[in-house]
């Protein structure tokens, strides 16, 4: 099972202030030193879109490659394809949105649109690629999402390394995260999980998602997280809390709790508040 980090990318993108590079390096750093097989370091988008993401190159020029490690990086387009292709990011992940309504707003692009960008992008991967469906269970513009659209999708994109189902809101259960996983294990390849906790639902999902086929799943130091384009949508499920769940049950995730519970303290220094994680407070 692999835990990957997506606090430096989908955690910080929905933080008030706007960290340096370097820092968001070093968070990256730390997190490495940790324990964690996969860090999501950065997206590929526009500044003026996303301001949080800015400097994408300098944060990967600031890392300290770790052995097992892999580093991702995140992209909507071409465009910002090409920017990750220039870096040595090991993974690349793309993602569209099940919804028209988000799409729109997220991509601005429509979901055809979009997977057909997802499909060229795949097409020109020069490393292994991971595709993130958002909304895929709920959308805050259209309510509940369709099963079969999100099926739909993944089938579509079976060329890719894997295909992640991402509870952007934070609005499914953990039957309707079972079923929906099971499906897409059933098409190959491998099946990751990212799940928010907005409804507090996000840990019950994960472990769903696990017993169900999924072999990723992500999580954010702190339980940092949120979507600039989701209204009230609130941080990803806490790395050291699944970690901490996940190891209690025997699942072996090759994280050092202690040393990213001192990253979740560090992180409060840096961000002056308290963060919606549970286990670096009760240690």
């Amino acid at each position: 099972m692999i835990l990957c980090d997506v606090g430096p990318r989908d955690g910080l993108q929905n933080e008030p202030d706007v960290l340096a590079p370097t820092v968001r390096a070093e968070l990256v750093n730390r997190l490495a030193a940790a324990g964690l097989q996969r860090i999501e370091v950065a997206s590929f988008v526009r500044d003026d879109r996303v301001p949080q993401m800015a400097g994408a190159e300098e944060v990967v020029a600031g890392i300290e490659p770790r052995e097992g490690v892999e580093y991702s990086g995140l992209v909507l387009n071409e465009q910002g394809h090409e920017r990750l292709k220039a870096t040595a990011l090991g993974r690349l992940n793309v993602t569209l949105a099940a919804t028209e309504s988000f799409s729109q707003r997220n991509a601005n692009a429509s979901v055809a649109e979009s997977a057909a960008r997802v499909e060229r992008i795949l097409a020109a991967a020069d490393r292994p690629a991971s595709v993130t469906i958002s909304v895929a269970f709920g959308c805050p513009f259209e309510g509940p999402v369709e099963p079969g659209a999100v099926l739909a999708l993944a089938e579509r994109f079976r060329s890719a390394d894997e295909v992640v189902l991402a509870d952007t809101i934070g609005v499914a259960t953990p039957r309707q995260v079972g079923v929906l996983t099971k499906q897409v294990a059933a098409l190959g390849g491998t099946v990751g999980g990212h799940f928010h906790n907005t409804r507090n639902t996000g840990y019950a999902n994960a472990v769903a998602a696990l017993e169900a086929g999924a072999t990723v799943l992500d999580a954010s130091v702190g339980g940092l997280g949120g979507c600039p384009f989701a209204p009230k949508a609130t941080g990803n499920i806490a790395t050291e809390d699944l970690g901490y769940l996940l190891e209690g049950d025997g699942v072996k995730t090759g994280v050092d709790l202690d040393a990213l519970v001192a990253v979740s303290t560090w992180l409060v220094q840096i961000l002056g508040r308290e963060l919606p994680g549970q286990v670096y407070r009760a240690g």
